[in-house]
């Protein structure tokens, strides 16, 4: 792997979080599936495109990409061992040869220089240490027309469904997890817009998407991924198993609220990023 800027993430990623994604991805993959369809059409991919997925994880949206652009080739790149070796044998069991995925720090990667014609990102740009800095580099590896898309979390309220269904957690969830470290970093528009301008992007768009995401089969289903997932797991590390044992009772049952014949489904929201390399001019 090349230089790293993001050490605290690389470490994360590799560790215990890392290794619960790559053996869970169908249950992550649900959680965020809903937002594929808005992610796919901002980005607007062709064929023939070149397509880099930044922060490709266990390489769902670069599968996807690889479907899209079947006369072209699409490369994922994520700090995380764990997570691309899942990757690369999904991609392979699904005979999708016009994929790469390689594990290094996108913010100062050695990409060629205007070497994608998309960059795609289902949150994986919320990680780096200096978005600036990455946007900048980023923005380099782009053609001259190319495009950036991606996604990233609202803020979340404390009357939401989400707050509403993890109340009872909401009081131990003190700090964030490693790997969870950044998560917040382009909640607002505002410091989107600015950094992306900053780094030299133009025509910069965010708009909201909301979508129902799915946290598993049944209200207890539920329950355990949420408890499995890293930012409990880390903040309830030191908490007496009764009091786990009790919380997660009440989250349970809260979560009854949500189920549908189509699994426990929580209405979420995210924000859909678009940006140019260069401006384009409308054609009147």
């Amino acid at each position: 792997m090349h230089a790293i800027a993001n050490r605290q993430q690389a470490e994360a990623w590799n560790d215990w979080e890392g290794i619960h994604w790559a053996e869970h991805p169908e249950r992550y993959n649900a959680m965020m599936g809903a937002f594929n369809a808005p992610l796919f059409a901002a980005a607007g991919i062709a064929p023939g495109d070149r397509v880099l997925d930044v922060g490709c994880g266990t390489g769902q949206t670069t599968r996807i990409a690889a479907r899209q652009a079947y006369d072209g080739d699409v490369t994922g790149i994520d700090l995380s061992a764990p997570m691309l070796e899942r990757a690369r044998r999904d991609a392979a069991a699904e005979g999708i040869d016009n994929v790469t995925f390689e594990q290094g720090d996108a913010q100062v990667h050695p990409f060629p220089d205007r070497g994608f014609d998309v960059l795609l990102s289902r949150g994986g740009v919320m990680f780096f240490a200096d978005h600036i800095a990455a946007f900048t580099h980023l923005r380099h590896a782009l053609a001259p027309a190319g495009r950036l898309a991606f996604l990233g979390p609202q803020p979340g309220g404390p009357d939401s469904a989400y707050a509403r269904a993890t109340a009872a957690l909401s009081p131990f969830l003190r700090e964030a997890s490693p790997a969870a470290r950044g998560m917040g970093s382009l909640l607002d528009p505002a410091r989107i817009l600015q950094v992306l301008a900053a780094a030299g992007f133009t025509d910069i768009d965010v708009v909201p998407a909301e979508a129902p995401m799915t946290f598993g089969t049944h209200a207890g289903d539920a329950a355990d991924f949420l408890f499995a997932m890293g930012p409990t797991r880390y903040n309830l590390r030191d908490v007496d198993p009764a009091t786990i044992s009790r919380i997660r009772a009440e989250v349970q049952d809260a979560l009854t609220e949500f189920e549908t014949s189509n699994g426990v489904r929580i209405p979420g929201s995210v924000w859909i990023v678009t940006a140019s390399r260069e401006h384009t001019p409308s054609i009147k």
